[in-house]
């Protein structure tokens, strides 16, 4: 390392590490191959494109990207004119303004990737088509990284799909949940409607910048395909927009996995990816072989008339999105409320709110021990917790910028006083703060001090409101149990029939 160091100076080495998977200090052909890939402007067919030889007489789906850059204004570092960053530093993010391929032609059976692994499945229950390999205890994967690994098996159509918009797609985050899940929406004698999830990121710079990770909060769809997988008959997938913050960014500013790092939050406005119509076989045989149909020479698709799908089952889209969405985070396994909807619910019941309040959105890639993440992937999902929230507590989730936007409408007074006296806990990164249905905040906990408590030995804790109980081996849930068991204490009073 020291010798390394020595030859190639800290940017050279960073450089190199960047391609180093393995940490061997040397460079193997298939490590060194985003560099030989950008001098010569070849990219060889990786060998998990070579395992199955296309038909050439497949059908075809045209696929469009539509793309619309993050709106800087909408990055919380735009309030002082990004005062302190380099304009190098964002300028992979400023150049991205097009899809990288606005169009592209693919065979359908390509598609067979999203098929289920079994013919019985029941809608709506969910599978991985690419497995989350990061967990609590796995930590994370290197920032330090410029160029996507190759793709392998059921990857490589989502990478080919996600190269459509940037040519450095990472089909696997560098966070947990990764990977991609998903569920039956719909079937028939024939068909399926498959719903879909990817937690993906693109790297937006390459050397001598440094990293800057972009990472939309999920890719989502659709797809409606035959049960062999030859025919394709709709397909959609795009970064959901219908909230105000869709985005998480992250750069390095120095060459090392310990340097600084920058991180911003921005709004999407839209990424997304439309087939044209259903996919066309290119060629029509008659039952000797002869050729009755071809594709015409200037690219136009035979003409047809697709007969209508009758469906036999079928689930509402907002389901199959939920259940996907419990698959990547069981802590969702009860219901995470809009934030006003939240104290309209627990008026209506006469429950307490269980809310956090955020930085970023969840996932929230912060660098720091009290994100969401370490939050969402320990005490949120641990069983005890899930059935103390659902008998009584109504939860939610809010953004701070959220909040804000909130607090300064006018129009509704009420909305306005619940968001001001959440803010008015809040500390960075997130908040837990359980409340009256009024707003009157009972109890807050922030999750940096939270898991500095948890983390200490039960003698060494003073306050008895976080006292740890002999019931369960995991200090976090013993204690997460005992901030929500003394906001219901405190509620006491003002709950009383």
């Amino acid at each position: 390392q020291e010798l390394a160091l020595k030859s190639l100076g800290n940017e050279g080495l960073f450089l190199f590490s960047s391609l180093d998977t393995n940490k061997d200090l040397y460079l193997s052909p298939e490590e060194f191959k985003p560099i030989a890939e950008k001098l010569t402007g070849v990219a060889p067919a990786s060998e998990s494109e070579e395992e199955e030889t296309p038909d050439p007489d497949g059908e075809t789906l045209s696929i469009v990207a539509k793309f619309q850059p993050l709106l800087m204004e909408t990055m919380t570092k735009s309030k002082d004119g990004f005062l302190g960053i380099s304009h190098v530093a964002l300028s992979g993010l400023r150049n991205w303004t097009a899809p990288a391929a606005p169009m592209s032609v693919l065979l359908a059976r390509q598609f067979k990737a999203f098929l289920p692994p079994k013919d019985n499945l029941d809608l709506g229950d969910p599978w991985w088509i690419i497995p989350s390999e990061l967990n609590i205890f796995t930590g994370y994967l290197s920032n330090n990284r410029f160029y996507p690994p190759p793709p392998k098996g059921k990857e490589v159509i989502i990478h080919k799909l996600l190269s459509m918009f940037h040519p450095r797609p990472f089909v696997r985050t560098r966070f947990a949940p990764q990977g991609a899940v998903a569920c039956l929406q719909a079937s028939s004698s024939f068909y399926y409607t498959v719903a879909f999830r990817i937690h993906a990121e693109f790297q937006l710079n390459e050397p001598p910048n440094f990293p800057f990770w972009f990472s939309p909060g999920q890719f989502t769809g659709y797809i409606v395909l035959s049960k062999d997988s030859s025919h394709v008959r709709d397909f959609r997938l795009f970064v959901p927009n219908n909230r105000s913050l869709n985005v998480d960014m992250e750069w390095l500013y120095g060459a090392s996995e310990s340097s600084n790092m920058e991180v911003d939050i921005g709004y999407l406005p839209q990424m997304e990816l439309e087939s044209t119509g259903p996919s066309v076989p290119t060629v029509i045989h008659d039952e000797d072989g002869k050729v009755l149909a071809s594709r015409d020479p200037s690219g136009e698709p035979i003409q047809f008339v697709f007969e209508e799908i009758t469906w036999q089952q079928e689930i509402p889209w907002q389901e199959a999105a939920h259940r996907l969405e419990v698959a990547m985070y069981p802590f969702k396994k009860i219901s995470y409320l809009p934030f006003t909807e939240a104290f309209e619910r627990a008026q209506a019941e006469k429950k307490l709110v269980h809310s956090i309040l955020l930085w970023a959105k969840p996932p929230v890639p912060l660098p720091v021990p009290g994100s969401g993440r370490t939050l969402r992937e320990t005490v949120l999902e641990s069983s005890p917790i899930l059935a103390l929230l659902n008998e009584s507590f109504i939860s939610s989730w809010s953004l701070v910028k959220e909040l804000e936007e909130l607090q300064s409408n006018r129009e509704n007074e009420f909305h306005s006083k619940l968001a001001k006296l959440h803010l008015e806990k809040y500390n960075f990164p997130v908040e837990m703060i359980i409340c009256l249905p009024n707003g009157t905040v009972l109890h807050h906990i922030n999750a940096n001090y939270f898991l500095d408590i948890t983390s200490m030995k039960p003698e060494d804790v003073e306050s008895s409101i976080f006292s740890f109980s002999t019931n369960f081996e995991d200090p976090s849930t013993a204690t997460y149990l005992q901030f929500l068991k003394e906001g219901l204490h405190r509620a006491k009073p003002y709950l009383q029939p």
